[in-house]
């Protein structure tokens, strides 16, 4: 059995055809599914996909790319959808500084009230992080209380070996598969008790599929991958990430 720990089920190219993405999935072993919210509307649209299929659980909260767009209220209304019990995570909020979508000092204020949200209400958090290690680390050291999940990790070792002194886990997703990549040479060196696999689907196919749309059954590719870098059987990859996955967000 294996987990997608991040997955946004609520694209149309995935939601008009679900039962047969989810069976596929299902045929690769993947069995159940975090659909991850970006802004307020993907959120409720990802707590309506969970309550429809019994093995697909939501995130709600803001991404980065979103922060410019907020409005007065939208931290209440996104504690009203992180009372449902199949959201099981904040997020997906963080930093992005590749894109500036947003000003940045937008983004560190959204992401910082997500954060106190989070602590306040005791949910784990799902964050996005692009070039933007050292805020994110500066930021997070803060929320002593907060765990979590560096979700699409791409970073450096130094910075993966930060988040999980801070207890937070490290996902993996198709990049990891990449030609050229320099993650595996971080995935080597990370403890399997720390890490999780996802698609980030409809992004970020892994080899073979790369620059197809992605769908969550191809978190089985990413976890051949992560077992191939630690010299372990994809058997114990798959029941360590799914057991983190399933701690972390109390499926």
């Amino acid at each position: 059995m294996l987990i997608d720990s991040h997955c946004h089920l609520f694209y149309e190219n995935l939601k008009n055809n679900l039962p047969a993405v989810l069976e596929r999935a299902n045929e690769l072993g993947v069995t159940r599914f975090v659909c991850v919210g970006t802004n307020l509307e993907d959120s409720r649209a990802s707590l309506k996909l969970a309550e429809e299929y019994e093995f697909v659980y939501a995130s709600a909260g803001i991404h980065p790319h979103d922060a410019k767009d907020v409005e007065d209220g939208y931290l209440q209304e996104l504690e009203e959808l992180l009372s449902h019990p199949k959201v099981v995570a904040c997020g997906e909020m963080g930093l992005d500084y590749f894109r500036n979508i947003s000003d940045p000092s937008v983004q560190i204020k959204v992401f910082r009230e997500q954060m106190e949200l989070a602590d306040g209400i005791n949910k784990p958090v799902i964050f996005h992080n692009r070039e933007a290690d050292t805020d994110m680390v500066e930021i997070l050291s803060k929320y002593k209380s907060v765990v979590g999940v560096a979700h699409c990790f791409s970073s450096d070792l130094r910075t993966a070996n930060a988040f999980i002194e801070l207890g937070y886990f490290i996902s993996f997703s198709g990049n990891l598969t990449f030609k050229n990549s320099v993650l595996p040479g971080v995935a080597k060196l990370l403890p399997l008790e720390r890490l999780m696999v996802e698609t980030d689907s409809p992004y970020l196919s892994p080899a073979p599929f790369r620059g197809k749309p992605n769908e969550p059954g191809r978190t089985r590719f990413v976890a051949d991958k992560l077992a191939e870098i630690q010299g372990i059987p994809i058997d114990i990859v798959a029941y360590k990430t799914s057991e983190n996955a399933k701690n972390l967000f109390g499926l």
